[in-house]
């Protein structure tokens, strides 16, 4: 499989292509500002050649001089849910940590974590009790 394109944007990689509609609401959902007028700065990937990718096995893919510190998937169970709850993977601290986060909070973790105002501890920490973050 080829590395993963490098961006200064956090990747959100789609996995999942069983379904055009919940990618469509996906994108619709990071492209939406928050009710703060906040954005997810993020580049998508949607190419067949990461179906089925994993948390393990995209670490192997990214490129040296990919400086973002998380990267996103939209996997089977993001799509599978009207949440879209992404799989949020920490590169800096606990390198292949995870944690869901539902598209329209993506913002939240993309913004604070990249810019080293909060740690992914603390987002993970933030879970609700079906272990997704869904905003403070």
């Amino acid at each position: 499989m080829r590395q993963l394109p490098c961006t200064l944007e956090a990747l959100v990689v789609r996995t999942d292509f069983s379904t055009d509609g919940a990618w469509d609401a996906l994108r619709a959902a990071l492209c939406s500002p928050s009710r703060d007028g906040f954005l997810a700065n993020v580049a998508l990937v949607d190419d067949r050649r990461y179906e089925g990718l994993t948390p393990e096995s995209v670490l192997d893919l990214i490129p040296a001089e990919y400086q973002h510190p998380l990267l996103v998937l939209a996997d089977p169970v993001a799509v599978a849910s009207t949440d879209l709850p992404l799989l949020v993977v920490d590169l800096r601290r606990e390198r292949g940590r995870c944690v869901r986060v539902v598209a329209a909070e993506l913002w939240s973790i993309e913004n604070n974590h990249s810019e080293v105002n909060m740690d992914f501890e603390e987002f993970a920490g933030a879970v609700d009790d079906d272990g997704v973050f869904r905003g403070f």
